[in-house]
């Protein structure tokens, strides 16, 4: 591993593989409990639906907020929103599958709820969505995280992608049924769009900024930082999460290349972030032109599809060979933005979640006669994110051909319980599951792995890329020993 954060496998600039970089991706869900139409009286609320919800993890994790044998972190956030953070991942395929994973144990929660809610009497059925809105307009996030070298000039950097992300939108937006303020709707890019407030800052909740600069790297202080993004949509289709996360991944590198460096992005920062982010989702052409720092006024599509030619002619520059993922990635980038360009969306219909529910809705639509603020297409809409295998769109639509898929089901079946192999995360995962094995007491948090024993052994590890350690070993062989 070299100090400045990529493995040696990324360190060949000519003719090499792209520099390997840890990501994940943090969900939160929405909860309700629905009564059946007509059924008397109100359902429980959305913080007795999440006690339902995790009264299981309780029981065996002792609290609501856990580590899983699969890496990853599994907990109940303010507002009674259940989240899921993936483990670290280095690979596309695996952070799809490590993110899919967290849909399935939800569900498989949310099963086991209703179970517990019918055995006690208790009317209604708990669902959880995968969405950004709730129908009163509260807003809850999905969070992508990027680790990156430490660098000086990283409020420079973060001021510069700020426009990338306002832009990415039109490609990696969930797609909104957005009310209009004289009455009616409208479908728009992005649920999260209406509310960001801030380009950068530090803090999530009050200003929900495009770019959380709060200084949390998980890992050596002293070589990484981690580039925390609030301002994405959360996607449904597995294709839509490979390509925000790929797409962002190559212009990291393309940023953090000294060939190319963070000079490559800065003259493209935006004069009005929160304004630009706003009238971009609602314009499905994506011509809407935004101002630029310098004065010049570009369309997101023009913005889009410049990003993508400044990363195609660095990787071709570079020599770098691409991974099978990320030529897709690359691939799915342009067709997304030739598809806005000639306004023919069949070629992402089932790829990009905006266009995949637009097709949904709008042949509902034509088929019955409705219009975009009918309570029926807002039921629709929320169908497509609710995860329920029972309930849900996703899956039967992936069955149909009418969603594309990047991982298999033995895939994601087997991330729930198998952490990445290649990252920190696979000492974590052993190191949970052994304890939960031994019924052994743990602390644990994405650095620190503590056996709360009398000796209280406790190991650091600062190295993200590192899925070997001598010192999990022995904490591991002390978990064995009897309590």
């Amino acid at each position: 591993m070299t100090a400045d954060g990529h493995g040696a496998e990324g360190t060949d600039a000519a003719g090499g593989s792209t520099p390997r970089r840890i990501y994940g991706i943090e969900t939160e869900y929405g909860i309700t409990c629905a009564l059946p139409a007509g059924a008397p009286g109100a359902a429980i609320s959305a913080d007795d639906a999440a006690r339902y919800l995790f009264r299981k993890v309780v029981a065996w994790g002792r609290s609501s907020n856990v580590f899983l044998p699969n890496g990853a972190r599994l907990y109940l956030d303010v507002g009674s929103h259940p989240e899921y953070a993936s483990a670290e991942c280095d690979d596309l395929r695996q952070l799809v599958a490590n993110d899919r994973a967290g849909e399935l144990i939800l569900d498989r929660m949310t099963e086991d709820a209703n179970v517990l809610l019918a055995a006690e009497e208790v009317p209604g059925t708990i669902h959880l969505f995968k969405n950004n809105l709730d129908s009163a307009g509260n807003s809850y996030g999905c969070h992508e995280n990027y680790l990156i070298r430490r660098r000086r000039d990283f409020q420079a950097v973060g001021e510069a992608l700020v426009g990338y992300f306002v832009t990415r939108q039109i490609l990696t937006g969930a797609g909104h049924i957005r009310p209009r303020p004289g009455g009616g709707a409208t479908y728009a890019f992005s649920q999260r769009a209406d509310q960001m407030w801030d380009a950068m800052s530090s803090a999530t909740t009050r200003s929900r900024p495009v770019i959380n600069t709060r200084d949390e790297p998980h890992a050596d202080a002293e070589h990484y930082r981690r580039m925390h993004v609030i301002a994405g949509d959360t996607s449904v289709a597995e294709t839509t999460t490979m390509l925000k996360v790929g797409m962002t991944d190559l212009l990291l590198g393309m940023i953090e290349d000294p060939a190319a460096g963070s000079g490559s992005v800065r003259d493209l920062a935006l004069a009005e972030p929160m304004r630009a982010i706003r009238e971009i989702s609602r314009d499905l052409t994506a011509t809407t032109a935004v101002e630029l720092s310098d004065g010049r006024r570009v369309s997101a599509l023009e913005y889009q599809s410049e990003i993508h030619e400044r990363v195609r002619a660095w990787i071709d520059e570079s020599g770098f060979t691409l991974s099978s993922s990320q030529e897709r990635v690359v691939d799915l980038w342009e067709r997304g933005l030739e598809a806005l360009r000639t306004q023919d969306y069949d070629a992402v219909s089932t790829e990009l979640d905006w266009a995949i529910k637009y097709r949904l809705i709008e042949r509902y639509r034509a088929k019955h006669t409705l219009a975009w603020d009918d309570p029926r297409v807002a039921r629709l809409s929320l169908a497509y994110h609710d995860i329920s295998a029972r309930h849900g769109l996703a899956r039967p639509l992936a069955a149909r051909g009418l969603m594309a898929r990047v991982t298999t089901d033995d895939e994601v079946e087997a991330a729930t319980n198998e952490p990445p192999a290649t990252t920190r995360a696979a000492l974590r995962g052993r190191f949970v599951a052994a304890a939960q094995a031994r019924r052994r007491d743990i602390t644990v948090d994405w650095v620190h792995l503590k056996l709360n024993d009398s000796a209280h052994r406790t190991v650091a590890l600062k190295d993200p890329f590192s899925p070997v350690d001598e010192r999990v070993e022995a904490l591991l062989e002390a978990v064995e020993e009897p309590a």
